[in-house]
């Protein structure tokens, strides 16, 4: 395991169960002084729990948390902070309805006498702030920021606090390629400066960018440690179990038919003359930098959002004013925020499955044992992997969550499907799942749109790709022209393609 005395902080053999399931068998990892260590694996191979002891969140039921040596059972996650472990959450842990300043000290309000001082805190938040080349006033409220200023602001906060352990969850899963690399600028510098740091990511990139030493976990046990020599390709493979060379399916054939037709679709305040057609079996690529628009978009078609056009579904003219209307059109929105938006996290699977199409499961009372009858159909469909069947989706990995977000959009049998940010924050063998879904919605002669942020994915999955930049579409790219090169340059404005 490596020399657990001498680390800041070390697991040494720790076991954890819920109930009668055992989640960690054994987990041995330490975290050395000034060294990156990054923690992977596959959604529900047990990093969100081994994190969660390291930081006090959670005990171990078996095996020890070590900290310069020494036993440690911290009572809860103040307790490690004062030990100086703190956690980068991939979930936000801000108070909304507060500033920045006051999230980044609080519960350390610096005080002048019986009063707080906020020009002092006001000018260290937006030093550290300044640090991340991040632009959010101080005083804006959090609930006003989009999510990758919320992640700066979860940063800063760490930062403040001057962590020996510093554990990042999913530190850039929402940021920008210029954020990433402001980002791993910072961990470059904690390193420098003598922090431990603990960094989990699924892009297999950023650990072999930043890494001294990888632990891979499978099943709640470590398969492997070492050196962050390895390959990107071995450790996909040491994740799965076995080889991801074919991550993306082969590219589907669109028919010739023209199931969605959109013209000059305006979004106040985000986007402006969005016009395209997608047809049949075919999937639709959109690209461009976060703010782009892209989302805004199809928030406006699917009527989550004002917006004004033309929209045309299997040639008809239609108005859509709320998602319900999209529906009856046969259109369906998988959204890009799953927690926040796309399931109820303190529900069940059953409930989340059928929220949508709860009409379709209502007489004079819900027909439960129909919605049992979907939930074996979804579980065996999309592979949905799951402790218990009764489990509280909050509970549920982040794979399992967007397959299950998936199966409860296509309940209700859409002809068109808009997918946004189909893999955020889930690991690469389910990414190969949820890419091999929606090939197999294309063959059945579904329309599909898929939105992304991650390059590499739209290239690989779509046979057409549309690219926005500030709210419109300044390019079209199809069969040799789909790659990183054009992609990159209509979105940073260096190029433009005939569309």
């Amino acid at each position: 395991m490596g020399d657990a005395v001498t680390a800041p902080l070390a697991l040494r053999d720790v076991d954890r169960h819920f109930g009668p399931v055992q989640v960690l068998h054994g987990i041995g990892v330490d975290l050395r002084a000034g060294e990156v260590h990054a923690l992977i694996g596959e959604n529900g191979a047990g990093k969100s729990t081994t994190m969660k002891i390291m930081c006090g969140f959670l005990v171990p039921t078996g095996g020890e948390v070590l900290v310069d040596g020494r036993t440690r059972r911290f009572a809860d996650q103040r307790e490690a902070e004062a030990a100086g472990i703190v956690m980068i959450h991939q979930e936000f842990n801000l108070a909304e309805p507060l500033t920045v300043e006051e999230n980044v000290f609080l519960g350390a309000e610096l005080r002048r006498g019986p009063l707080l001082d906020k020009r002092t805190m006001r000018e260290r938040t937006a030093e550290l702030l300044d640090r991340l080349d991040c632009r959010v006033p101080p005083t804006a409220r959090v609930r006003d920021l989009s999510n990758p200023d919320k992640q700066m602001v979860e940063i800063a906060k760490a930062l403040r606090q001057e962590a020996r352990v510093l554990v990042m969850d999913e530190p850039t899963a929402v940021l920008t390629t210029a954020e990433v690399d402001t980002l791993l600028e910072q961990v470059d510098r904690l390193r420098a400066a003598g922090t431990a740091i603990l960094f989990t990511s699924h892009k297999l990139g950023e650990v072999k960018q930043v890494a001294d030493r990888v632990t891979v976990l499978r099943d709640g046990r470590v398969v492997h440690r070492g050196p962050a020599d390895m390959s990107e390709h071995a450790m996909a493979n040491a994740m799965v179990g076995r080889d991801v060379s074919d991550l993306y399916p082969a590219k589907a054939a669109p028919r010739g038919e023209v199931a969605l037709r959109v013209e000059e679709l305006d979004v106040p305040d985000h986007a402006a003359d969005v016009s395209f057609e997608l047809r049949r079996g075919e999937v639709l690529g959109f690209a461009g930098l976060i703010g782009s628009g892209r989302t805004e978009a199809m928030e406006g078609l699917v009527g989550l959002r004002p917006h004004r056009g033309r929209i045309e579904v299997d040639g008809r003219s239609v108005t859509i004013r709320s998602p319900r209307d999209a529906m009856r059109v046969g259109m369906v929105y998988l959204t890009e925020d799953r927690k926040g938006r796309g399931l109820l996290l303190d529900k069940g699977m059953r409930e989340n499955l059928t929220l949508q199409s709860l009409p379709d499961f209502s007489g004079l009372t819900v027909d439960t044992a129909a919605e049992e009858r979907a939930l074996d159909d979804a579980i065996a469909r999309f592979d949905v992997r799951a402790p218990m069947r009764d489990v509280k989706v909050g509970n549920l990995s982040g794979g399992n969550q967007q397959k299950l977000l998936l199966a409860k959009t296509m309940l209700a049998d859409p002809e068109i499907v808009i997918i946004d940010e189909p893999t955020r924050g889930i690991d690469i063998g389910t990414k190969q799942q949820i890419y091999k879904l929606i090939r197999e919605l294309a063959d059945e002669g579904k329309a599909v749109i898929v939105v992304s942020s991650e390059m590499q994915e739209v290239i690989g999955l779509a046979t057409r790709v549309l690219v926005m930049r500030e709210g419109r579409i300044v390019g079209a790219l199809e069969g040799d022209q789909i790659d990183e090169e054009r992609i990159n340059g209509l979105q940073m404005g260096l190029g433009r393609a005939a569309a």
